[in-house]
């Protein structure tokens, strides 16, 4: 009896003690660096710690045995701009009129071929919602992004402190300020499966690659595997570039660091798709109170991330973010369902939405008169797409890759991800799976009513509505100037207008959130714009 007494109070002992422990390691800087290392079109099975398909991954090896890894994170689109819109709105992009690839103008008649070159034009954000790096440099942090901007709508001057491809924390003039910095690598972007062919040696013998059930295993296709495989290599070295700077700046230890993908793959049958392997991402996340090399099957969206930033950034979460906080003071409970739309891509039109629980993923098509493959010009570039065709036309696809030329699609889908994970058998029609199947229809349906769908407007009709019937977008109307008792106080006429400030031409643009201090004689560049109109003129003031 005295043993078990004895043992009782070590263990409530050790208890206590792995409480204060615990509580040590969940605290954190109310205001601590953050580094966003992104890479695009990439699913995460090539990172050897999601189990690799014949490349190393050194560099994000070392950050995954640092970092809780999350196995769960989803795009809430298979292609950039919708899914990056998400990302920095936290909002649903069907919900903001974001979901096409890149917005088409009125005159532009629906279904015509896809400029090329063509950018698109900006979303209407709805009135009181700003992108995340608004707030955070209204909180004092010192913002970059050193990526292209592949989101719905053209970034006011003063979103971001430097937006450039030398955009780096360490060009902020105050080493204790705060920073929250992005790196985006479009090493494994779709295109460069054919833009580095010929010129970067292959890194993976293409007879070791693992061939997904997609494809036929022949050698194109292993020599296509082959050169996108290695351009995960090349991209996992750029990652260890940005990290090795960290440590140079002894700033690693104290850096709360993401590292995910836009979207999966950006090979045929995988970009653009809402299957697992269109949507699912990797995502590490490094930070001093997280176990490192450890996993989790937690749900996490896109229009999670923002939320979460602002979470552990210190900042309270704006009403107009549709997403939750996965960390941070401010995390919510986990979430049941994620959510996920296809729309135009290119020149191609379609409307497809998803929901998945984790295991079994919901997919409604609108318009199941369409096929699945989309006879996008852009993508006929990669070798591995003209192969897959020339050998649909043969006949000589499996009945699983031959699916994807089928001229219809079903209504619903409903696959178990967990014994199906390339979503090849649909449940919808089983009856054993009739409650799931009800389930997810509802969870989709319940997500409509409370977010809305603008994708079952006509684009030109959506674009219109935006511009008052224009054709063209609106002008932001130029600040007002106020100047009294040495302070310049700044407003503009537009709701929601976005407005920024300067003192001279070579210096970056500041974010105007109160009235500033001036003298007689200063001239001030004074900037209005609202994403989704044009902006003002940059006017210069005079005092």
């Amino acid at each position: 009896m005295k043993y078990t007494v004895l043992l009782l109070s070590i263990l409530v002992l050790f208890s206590c003690q792995r409480k204060e422990k615990l509580s040590e390691r969940v605290s954190y800087p109310e205001r601590p660096n953050i580094v966003w290392i992104v890479c695009e079109d990439m699913s995460p099975e090539h990172l050897e710690s999601y189990g690799g398909t014949g490349g190393k991954t050194p560099n994000l090896n070392a950050l995954a045995k640092e970092s809780l890894q999350y196995n769960n994170a989803f795009s809430t689109a298979g292609v950039c701009a919708p899914s990056r819109s998400a990302l920095i709105t936290g909002a649903y992009q069907t919900s903001i009129g974001a979901m096409h690839m890149r917005t088409l103008a009125p005159s532009a008649a629906a279904g015509d071929a896809y400029p090329p070159g063509f950018k698109g034009y900006s979303t209407l954000l709805p009135e009181g919602m700003l992108p995340y790096p608004i707030y955070l440099r209204q909180a004092g942090y010192y913002v970059t992004n050193n990526s292209k901007e592949d989101y719905q709508f053209r970034s006011p001057v003063g979103m971001w402190d430097d937006s450039s491809n030398k955009a780096h924390w360490r060009n902020r003039t105050d080493p204790k300020q705060p920073f929250f910095s992005i790196f985006n690598f479009t090493t494994t972007h779709e295109s460069q499966v054919w833009a580095r062919e010929g010129k970067d040696s292959l890194l993976v013998d293409p007879d070791s690659v693992t061939v997904p059930p997609v494809y036929p295993d022949d050698s194109l296709t292993r020599r296509t595997l082959a050169r996108f495989i290695t351009n995960v290599m090349r991209m996992d070295e750029q990652v260890g570039e940005v990290i090795a700077q960290l440590k140079e700046d002894g700033l690693y230890d104290n850096t709360i660091i993401f590292f995910y993908s836009d979207h999966g793959d950006g090979m045929p049958y995988f970009k653009r798709e809402l299957y697992d392997r269109g949507l699912k991402v990797p995502l590490l996340v490094k930070a001093p109170w997280l176990d490192g090399g450890t996993k989790t099957g937690e749900l996490v969206s896109f229009v999670d991330f923002g939320p979460t930033l602002l979470s552990l950034a210190g900042v309270p979460i704006p009403d107009t973010m549709q997403g939750q906080a996965f960390l941070g003071k401010q995390k919510a409970e986990p979430r049941k369902y994620i959510y996920a739309a296809r729309d135009r891509m290119d020149s191609e039109y379609d409307r497809v939405r998803a929901v998945s629980d984790g295991r079994y993923k919901y997919i409604r098509n609108y318009m199941p008169e369409k096929p699945n493959y989309q006879n996008i010009r852009y993508r006929l570039q990669n070798p591995l797409m003209g192969h897959l065709l020339d050998l649909h036309e043969k006949g000589l696809l499996d009945q699983n890759q031959d699916r994807w030329f089928a001229q219809t699609k079903p209504v619903e889908e409903l696959y178990d991800t967990q014994s199906d994970p390339w979503e090849f058998v649909n449940l919808a029609e089983d009856p054993s799976h009739a409650e799931k199947l009800a389930e997810m229809r509802m969870a989709h349906e319940e997500w409509l009513l409370a977010y809305g769908d603008l994708g079952a407007l006509n684009e030109m009709e959506m674009v219109r509505n935006w511009w008052n019937g224009q054709d063209t977008p609106p002008v932001t109307e130029a600040p007002k100037v106020d100047y009294q008792g040495g302070k310049v106080s700044l407003s503009s006429a537009t709701p929601s207008a976005i407005i920024s400030y300067k003192k001279a031409k070579s210096e970056g643009w500041q974010l105007y959130s109160k009235a500033f201090e001036a003298s007689v004689g200063d001239s001030i560049y004074v900037n209005a714009h609202r994403i989704g109109f044009e902006p003002s003129e940059i006017a210069t003031v005079v005092k």
